[in-house]
């Protein structure tokens, strides 16, 4: 099928508090080369692209053609409203009435966002200080040495104690993590939301909202912290990004 047979939509990137048409460069989707252009409504905007009409997969390169866009126009506007991937509508004024829908949200949403990012923080337990901390652990030890030399069978129930020990234990390890490192973290953000740990050895998996002019600040607050724990625990420290964590908005416009 040929370009022109394709039939065309509009993919939408994010939001921004604007009133003049910004330029924001290329996309590649799809090794097509695609320009971002605006869609206005008073002071707000919506950043999109043409792109043929159908549904884009999450994969590694489109994930990351969606965020390199936004971080594109971060650089060149300070009040972003992040948008998720993939959402593709038929026209630009089917765009443009989502926007006029949104716009009260949008007006809400501006001065609580206006010059601030989103970085993230995950903490992941290093194996041999997780099974030195297990082994530590009174609780643990009992059930583990209860275990010891049984057969499977005859230790079934020791073994679901012995979970449920284990999980004890980690939801704990968690609790000290969260007060040791996420809430120093909080105390320097404008808000701060702490997610579910994905994975057996996460123990942090903190999402902040900062003001860019105290990016510097939070970074040092976050090496301090990584010295600190760093025998003990990795840290994968991200960003900066729109703030995902921090805006909910619908896309889609429901009839009256």
């Amino acid at each position: 099928m040929s370009q022109q047979d394709e039939t065309m939509g509009i993919y939408i990137f994010c939001g921004i508090q604007s009133d003049k048409d910004d330029q924001f460069g290329e996309i590649v989707l799809e090794e097509e080369t695609r320009e971002l252009f605006t869609i206005r409504h008073k002071d707000a905007a919506i950043v999109a692209a043409e792109v043929p009409m159908k549904i884009y997969h999450p994969n590694k390169d489109n994930l990351m053609m969606h965020q390199s866009a936004v971080s594109s126009v971060m650089k060149e506007n300070d009040t972003v409203i992040p948008v998720s991937f993939g959402n593709v509508f038929q026209s630009k004024e089917d765009v443009a009435v989502l926007l006029e829908n949104l716009y009260p949200q949008f007006q809400k949403l501006f001065p609580e966002i206006k010059g601030k990012i989103e970085v993230g923080l995950k903490v992941i337990g290093k194996k041999d200080w997780l099974e030195s901390q297990a082994r530590e652990n009174v609780q643990m030890g009992k059930m583990a040495q209860a275990v010891k030399g049984k057969s499977e069978a005859a230790s079934y129930y020791e073994r679901i104690q012995l979970g449920g020990a284990a999980q004890k234990f980690f939801v704990e390890l968690q609790k000290e993590m969260k007060q040791e490192i996420f809430n120093p973290l909080e105390e320097l953000a404008v808000a701060a939301k702490a997610n579910d740990p994905i994975g057996e050895k996460m123990l942090v998996n903190g999402a902040f909202l900062i003001d860019r002019d105290k990016e510097e600040a939070f970074d040092k607050k976050v090496n301090e912290l990584h010295d600190k724990w760093q025998d003990k625990v990795e840290f994968n420290y991200s960003g900066p990004w729109a703030a995902y964590n921090f805006v909910n908005i619908k896309l889609k416009v429901e009839d009256a």
